[in-house]
Order: C-alpha cells, then sequence, then structure tokens
C-alpha cells in the first residue's frame, strides 16, 4: 500500500501524505503502481465527461482537458516545456541539452511546443467525444504511465542521484515485466479498439526512446514526462482521426 501511495503522490497532485520519507526501494517498487494509477486518472475522466454528458461538446473538451492537467499539476508538461527548450538550444551537445534541461525558465519553443499539443489534445477530445468514442479517456492515461516503468527499465538514466535514479536501480524487473505484458494484454482483450491506441503507444515510446539514446544516451525525469505528454496526445489524435 505504501508503494502505491508514493506512486499516486509523484504522478498525481492529489492531497497525499505519506507517514514517513520513502526508501530507495519503496520508489523502485512504487513504478509496479504506475498502470493503476494512469487507470484511476482515466476513471476520473471518464467519470466527469458522464456528469458532463448535457454540456455542449466543445466545454464539455476544454473541461476534460483542465481537469487532465490539474490532476498531474502540469508536471508533466513541465518536462515536455524543459524537453523541447534543451532539443532546440542543445545543438545536439549532450551536455548543453541537459544544461537547458535544468534551467526552470522556459523559453518560446517550450511554449509554443505546450500550446500546440494540449492544442492537438483539445481538438481531438472533441472529435472523440462527438463520436461517443469514450474509451480514449482511459486508454490514454493507462498506456501512457505503463511507458514510463518500461522506459526506465530499458533506458539509462543519465542524471546521477535524485528520484530518477533511485527508480531506475530499484525497479523490480521482472515483476514489472509481467506486469506490462498483463496490463497491455488486458487492454487488448477488454477494450474495443484498444489495439490501435496500443500500437500508437508502442511506436511513441520507440521513436522518443531512440532520440533519448541518440542525444543523452538515456533518459531524464523531463524527457520521462515528455514522453508522457507525447504519448498521451498521439493516442487520442489517433484515435480521434479514425473514429466515424
Amino acid at each position: 500500500m505504501q508503494e502505491f501511495m508514493i506512486a499516486l503522490q509523484f504522478l498525481t497532485r492529489l492531497p497525499i501524505t505519506l507517514k514517513q520519507m520513502p526508501s530507495a526501494e519503496q520508489n523502485g517498487r512504487s513504478a509496479l503502481y504506475y498502470p493503476l494509477v494512469g487507470l484511476l486518472i482515466g476513471v476520473v475522466l471518464l467519470l466527469t465527461q458522464y456528469l458532463l454528458g448535457g454540456v455542449p461538446t466543445l466545454l464539455q473538451a476544454a473541461l476534460l482537458l483542465s481537469i487532465w492537467v490539474a490532476i498531474t499539476g502540469g508536471l508533466h508538461l513541465d518536462g515536455l516545456a524543459d524537453s523541447a527548450d534543451a532539443w532546440a538550444g542543445g545543438f545536439g551537445d549532450k551536455q548543453r541539452t541537459l544544461e537547458i534541461m535544468k534551467d526552470p525558465r522556459s523559453g518560446p519553443i517550450a511554449v509554443v511546443v505546450v500550446l500546440l499539443l494540449l492544442l492537438l489534445k483539445f481538438t481531438a477530445l472533441v472529435a472523440l467525444l462527438d463520436a461517443g468514442a469514450s474509451s480514449a479517456l482511459l486508454l490514454a492515461p493507462l498506456l501512457a504511465r505503463s511507458a514510463l516503468p518500461l522506459l526506465f527499465l530499458t533506458t539509462p538514466y543519465v542524471r546521477k542521484g535524485g528520484l530518477g535514479q533511485a527508480l531506475s536501480t530499484h525497479l523490480p524487473r521482472q515483476q514489472l515485466l509481467w506486469l506490462l505484458v498483463a496490463v497491455v494484454g488486458s487492454v487488448l482483450i477488454f477494450i474495443s479498439g484498444a489495439w490501435l491506441a496500443a500500437l500508437t503507444a508502442g511506436v511513441v515510446f520507440v521513436l522518443c526512446r531512440w532520440l533519448m539514446l541518440k542525444r543523452l544516451g538515456g533518459t531524464t525525469g523531463d524527457t520521462a514526462g515528455a514522453l508522457l505528454e507525447i504519448m498521451e496526445c498521439a493516442i487520442v489524435v489517433i484515435l480521434g482521426c479514425t473514429v466515424n
């Protein structure tokens, strides 16, 4: 239960108070609960969409997106913004990219990238809501948060120290691998049309991981957040493009 609360505190802005500072091992094991946190976020979005059933589609999409961002406090959007600035200003250099990523200020590239992503997410939500394809509200947060432990499992963490390093070092690797197989299998079996979302998530994961390895030789907390946001956006956009 402690590991689940750690995951919930780390991935959301819900008012979670831990009784004591978690150990490195507990931080590592908390990654097992990332998919569950994604599932809970999806359930919240589905319930919200149900309660907003009589609201006009544009307003409904705007409210859903606002709640989606508020649940995480913009944590992953911040990672996307930092990564965008670093990729644009790093000029292909690893150290310069890492230095820019640590700068808390957001440049124009970061602002443009975040605005474009939110615009794409909003318009995709409008299309999905019009078509009654609400399963995307569950699939996107679930698959994206399942991708985070997979990233830490398969990709070196390039910053020494900190929570990301603890996660990468203390991941329960065998359990995590079987858990991710179970999550993807369950999604494909129980959710109609989920194969396209899973395929999209897989393509985004491979491409983003390749870019991280090429530029940094691994991942950071910011690039992990960027992966999550890009994957969520890609899933809802692709599903939005294919609804009738």
